[in-house]
């Protein structure tokens, strides 16, 4: 039976290796899952796959571009640059400050440094408690002088203490 259905499918392509290219994707997508259009008969999904074919029920067009597209190494991707190349109404007057490069190039600012900041919205409350904080931080650290010799001596005492737990239990 798949003779005749090579037979059938020949007229429907440009040459036998188109026909065995476009089978192969066939089967592919009906190995993955797709439904076949035609009844199965008992028969495997290459003899389905040439029989769709020859009947015309799937196109060899759209059979070729998803086994060119799935051959691909490098895959084009569409990118929304739109973002990056925004227009913020740069003028060269409006950037230009009269500075001037060694090479007697005009300097203008990078783009990253024209870029304006979001503003973060701060309740008052917590503004005032991290003020707050920040002044008694500020006291603390001025209050206390210690010197490098009395925190190595804190840290040996530290681990000692720590030794003598592990030891006794």
């Amino acid at each position: 039976m798949a003779r005749v259905t090579v037979e059938d499918c020949i007229d429907k392509v440009d040459s036998p290796y188109q026909l065995v290219l476009v089978a192969k994707e066939r089967v592919t997508q009906l190995n993955s899952g797709i439904e076949p259009t035609l009844p199965r008969d008992n028969d495997k999904n290459t003899v389905v796959s040439l029989r769709e074919i020859a009947e015309e029920n799937v196109k060899v067009s759209d059979l070729v571009d998803s086994a060119v597209y799935k051959l691909r190494k490098h895959v084009e991707q569409i990118e929304d640059s739109s973002e990056d190349d925004e227009d913020i109404g740069d003028d060269f007057e409006s950037l230009y400050k009269g500075e001037i490069s060694k090479s007697g190039v005009p300097i203008l600012p990078s783009k990253r440094a024209r870029k304006i900041p979001e503003k973060i919205q701060v309740l008052k409350e917590d503004l005032a408690e991290l003020t707050n904080a920040s002044e008694v931080q500020t006291e603390e650290s001025q209050n206390e002088e210690v010197s490098l010799d009395e925190i190595s001596e804190e840290e040996k005492n530290e681990a000692i203490n720590e030794d003598s737990e592990t030891s006794n239990s």
